[in-house]
């Protein structure tokens, strides 16, 4: 359920690739929730064909049987992609799925603060009213 989170992670990543945009590293983000906390991490997302797929996982404290983990995708286009690296923000769209087979709706919005890093924002939705958003920081790497 909240490793849709991840996902949000992975397209922030996605939007900032530097030097090919082929690999995005996102920093580990939190967000709040009633009485607790979901921390989500991500592993690099790899871009292929005008889509970054990365694992996350989502630890939810103190609710730990709500954590989940699984994959998560985001869309970013070549257009896109050029537009991050000359400093314009761009909103991307994707999906997650758990390991339950659940599946995720993830938006979000790379800010570009140079032309290998910058900050995203990535919505999860968990259900249609129920959302997770992350703040966090992403790199291109080599």
């Amino acid at each position: 359920m909240l490793l849709g989170l991840a996902v949000f992670l992975g397209l922030a990543h996605a939007a900032g690739a530097a030097a090919t945009g082929d690999k995005v590293i996102a920093e580990t983000a939190s967000t709040s929730i009633y009485i607790g906390k979901v921390t989500l991490n991500v592993t690099p997302l790899i871009r292929q064909n005008g889509t970054y797929s990365a694992e996350y996982r989502a630890k939810v404290f103190p609710y730990f049987f709500m954590s989940e983990h699984g994959t998560f995708r985001i869309n970013v286009s070549d257009e896109d992609l050029a537009r991050i690296v000359k400093g314009e923000t761009v909103d991307f769209a994707g999906d997650a799925e758990n390991t339950d087979h659940e599946d995720r709706k993830v938006t979000g919005r790379a800010t570009p603060e140079s032309a290998t890093h910058g900050k995203i924002k990535i919505r999860i939705f968990v259900t249609k009213k129920i959302q997770l958003i992350f703040n966090t920081t992403y790199r291109f790497a080599e």
